[in-house]
């Protein structure tokens, strides 16, 4: 083929499954297909749709090429999600979705196998969000099919391997807090060896192997050309971090946002992470260990806004920084810098829709914020993803951070970032607009009242 130019970008988020074409050229998304991605809650356990999602990738591959053609194709994915297929690739149990909580049921029997945070940089999270409490429940639970496995595959992966028909893994997914890989020694943790589980893993392979071209068969499905090569993938924080890795000097934080809010730092200040309050140690697509935090940040702000007015006038906001009005952690429980808090509202009282809406981007920017602190975030911070377009949170986190913010200027940041796998070195620089902390008083003062309150 050619030169690689347009690359589809495979992005399946928890809320919602993309295909974008991005032109390397202008590293800009040229063409964007979207669906809502939900888990299909029926027997054995409520798990991923992984064939609605196909036929909407072969569908918008189609759809895309017809546009422009494609020159290559590349995967991105949420994390804590794998997949056990046999020897012909076929799944032997369905894809679960994280947020089930079956693996809690056997909490105390997986404790005792996992290994320390200090060799993995793993917490231990409830449900699903630890892959390996994912595969040692479905070991347990149905041995039958679990016998039946050939190979354990990385979300990403899983699809390159219905793309390809090779299988292999990668770092930033088996790094992205499952308990299976050691980010200081570059290899599978203990408790893999001690579950006989190394002999399932697929090659790890990086992010940027190309893997091969397309089946035969899907060259036919999609019009695709049959040697359109498909690159090995990697997982969707990380995929928004690259873009920075090789375009900004550190140090600097990414934010990336939507159904979780997971903030990066590179080269930031020394600090010590606490495994209680959802740090852990993310690798990124060269191989490096990288201090990460998050929370549920998309999810809380579309359970918080359902229904009610997403905007603020400038006496909204006016009023809800010189009222104090705070929305207190944690909207959702369990993940997060305050994972056994419960939401209040405070000062609240005859708030009007606009600025309930402040205060709900204000306290997504603050946790944000506390977020970056708990990392050493250090120098500029670039919001990639939805949030960069809420003008209150950008704000805000500038304040409560005492940095500037850049706002991305992609709509998907993780796309630019996996279409980059494909790239032999174009040139990337950083786009968006760069907001300096307020001059205004009120800004940090609501900030350090909302820190002082979530502390108490």
């Amino acid at each position: 083929m050619s030169t690689i130019r347009h690359i589809a970008v495979i992005d399946i988020g928890k809320t919602n499954a993309k295909v974008a074409l991005v032109d390397l050229v202008t590293l800009s998304e040229v063409a964007l297909r979207r669906m809502a991605n939900a888990p299909v809650r029926q027997v054995p356990y409520p798990h991923h749709d992984v064939e609605a999602l196909w036929a909407f990738i072969l569908d918008s591959l189609a759809g895309l090429d017809r546009e422009r053609r494609i020159d290559a194709i590349s995967i991105t994915t949420h994390g804590a999600t794998g997949a056990l297929v046999d020897a012909a690739g076929e799944l032997v149990l369905p894809v679960l979705d994280y947020e089930f909580d079956g693996p809690d049921s056997l909490a105390v029997d997986y404790d005792a196998t996992r290994p320390p945070f200090a060799e993995t940089g793993t917490p231990r999270l409830p449900l699903g969000l630890n892959l390996g409490a994912q595969f040692f429940w479905q070991q347990k639970r149905f041995p039958a099919e679990f016998a039946c496995a050939n190979t354990m595959l990385m979300y990403p992966q899983y699809w390159a391997l219905r793309l390809t028909g090779l299988a292999a893994n990668e770092v930033t997914s088996l790094g992205c807090h499952t308990d299976l890989w050691n980010p200081w020694i570059a290899d599978f943790s203990s408790m893999v060896d001690k579950l006989d589980w190394r002999r399932l893993m697929a090659p790890v392979r990086p992010a940027g192997d190309r893997l091969g071209p397309i089946l035969p068969t899907l060259a036919v499905r999609t019009g695709l050309d049959p040697r359109t090569p498909v690159f090995c993938g990697l997982h969707d924080s990380n995929a928004s971090l690259l873009p920075h890795l090789l375009s900004d000097a550190p140090p600097f934080s990414v934010v990336s946002t939507g159904t979780w809010v997971v903030s990066m730092a590179v080269g930031g200040r020394p600090v010590v992470l606490d495994p209680t309050r959802d740090t852990l140690v993310n690798v990124n697509a060269l191989g490096d260990p990288v201090p990460s935090a998050r929370f549920m940040g998309g999810r809380e702000f579309s359970t918080l806004t359902e229904d009610k007015p997403q905007d603020s006038s400038e006496d909204d906001v006016a009023a809800v920084l010189t009222r104090k009005v705070l929305l207190l952690p944690s909207a959702q429980q369990g993940s997060g810098p305050f994972p056994h808090r419960t939401a209040q509202w405070s000062n609240a009282e005859n708030s009007s829709p606009g600025q309930r809406f402040a205060a709900i981007s204000f306290y997504l920017a603050l946790m944000t914020a506390t977020c970056l602190d708990l990392i050493g975030g250090d120098g500029p911070t670039t919001v990639e993803g939805p949030f960069a377009q809420n003008r209150l949170f950008i704000r805000m986190l500038a304040a409560a951070t005492g940095r500037p913010v850049i706002s991305s200027e992609t709509s998907t940041g993780t796309s630019i970032g996996a279409a980059l796998l494909a790239s032999d070195g174009a040139t990337i620089t950083s786009k968006g607009e760069r907001t300096e902390p307020p001059a205004e008083r009120a800004w940090s003062d609501y900030a350090r009242a909302w820190q002082k309150a979530a502390r108490a």
